[in-house]
């Protein structure tokens, strides 16, 4: 990536706007159940104390109407636990723009920390409005884009102050961008993807992309169904997009031309009906039972993907392979993290379900790479300029 990075600017006794992303889950009581979000700026946040910066952090949280404070999407919890992490006091202002926030930020000294609240209280953010943009600007010198998470979201926190402040890269966009820019543009070979999820319709873009790029790509998933259409076969009750038949026979199509090896499942676990404790068995491809449905690949396909998973020197996984949160359908999801845990290659798990199955399994550790933006790295692997990357300095 050759955009400029927090180490290409002087931060010293400046105050310092750093976009995070702090969106993680909350339970009922506003604990957090997973911070990976937060230990994921802290090399960033970390860099930026030790060379004497006044720290202003900017995140959004959930969904919030946009219309003012919301209690169950403060970031109050996240405060409280970026504090634990970093061993040093973080003030939350009650607002990310008025009074509230240029008082806690003139109070700034080097090295201290100031989070603003929730960015999505006002509409203005994800409206991307020239004026809120502004106002979020006028309280820091620099701007540093942290959070990839929402790099593909032109919003007034993540592009708009962009026009306002000079702009650079944090570590956590800095590694995701660099990582994945390389596999994509650069693999060691052979390279593999694996495409899952329900819609062929979310990852069209992204499997055209990849087709110019891999050796091998491999569907699962829901959107499996929609090519075994394309080949003729009764797919019962299974996810179809019926619309996207004609274009599933084309991909595949492409991929002969190309000389890609395009890999479906050839077996299923089917399921009487769509219940985690449904009566389900396994049956070839081209046999699913008229009134059954697909929910996960079956064993015979769990090896063959395994098999070109070992044998990668490049993965990239976005998209379980069935319906993971019920335990009975979720092994085909478990056999491909379990693969790539043991893949020599670099391994990078493209965010979302994908990144929960391997959190979920303990394989985090195991892969080369696990992203943290869903979306974001979908429309990076799609080939897509990301509108919060784009906006920052050149090198």
């Amino acid at each position: 990536m050759n955009k400029k990075s927090v180490e290409d600017v002087v931060v010293k006794g400046k105050k310092v706007l750093v976009r995070v992303d702090f969106n993680v889950p909350l339970d009922e009581k506003l604990n957090i159940t997973d911070d990976n979000r937060i230990k994921a700026a802290l090399p960033t946040i970390e860099y930026l104390l030790d060379k004497g910066a006044k720290l202003i952090l900017a995140s959004h949280l959930g969904r919030p109407k946009g219309v003012g404070f919301e209690g169950k999407y403060s970031l109050a919890p996240v405060a409280a636990r970026l504090e634990e992490l970093l061993g040093k006091k973080v003030t939350l202002a009650s607002d990310c723009i008025g009074e509230s926030a240029k008082n806690s930020v003139t109070k700034l000294k080097e090295g201290e920390i100031v989070l603003l609240e929730n960015v999505r209280f006002h509409k203005e953010e994800t409206k991307n409005d020239p004026d809120f943009a502004k106002a979020l600007a006028s309280l820091a010198e620099v701007y540093v884009n942290d959070a990839f998470g929402t790099a593909h979201r032109a919003h007034a926190s993540t592009e708009g102050v962009t026009k306002f402040l000079p702009s650079v890269a944090g570590y956590l966009l800095k590694k995701e961008i660099d990582i994945m820019g390389n596999a994509l543009d650069n693999p060691k070979r052979p390279f593999v993807a694996i495409l899952g999820g329900a819609k062929v319709s979310d990852k069209i873009g992204v499997i055209e992309n990849l087709l110019k790029k891999v050796d091998t790509l491999i569907i699962g998933g829901g959107m499996a169904y929609t090519f075994f259409k394309a080949l003729g076969y009764e797919v019962g009750k299974s996810l179809l997009e019926a619309d996207k038949v004609e274009l599933a026979k084309r991909l595949m199509e492409d991929a002969k031309a190309t000389g890609v090896k395009f890999l479906l499942p050839v077996d299923n676990v089917v399921a009487k009906e769509f219940k985690a404790d449904a009566e389900h068995k396994v049956v070839d491809s081209d046999k699913i039972p008229a009134d059954w449905e697909g929910l996960d690949i079956g064993p015979v396909t769990r090896e063959l993907f395994g098999k070109e998973i070992l044998n990668a020197k490049t993965v990239i996984w976005n998209g379980p392979m069935g319906v993971f949160e019920f335990p009975a359908f979720a092994k085909g999801t478990e056999a491909v993290a379990e693969y790539l845990s043991r893949c020599d290659g670099i391994t990078i798990i493209g965010g979302g379900d994908s990144a929960a199955a391997v959190e979920q399994m303990g394989y985090s550790d195991k892969v080369t790479h696990v992203s943290t933006g869903g979306g974001a790295s979908l429309e990076f692997m799609e080939g897509l300029e990301l509108p919060g990357v784009a906006a920052l300095q050149d090198e």
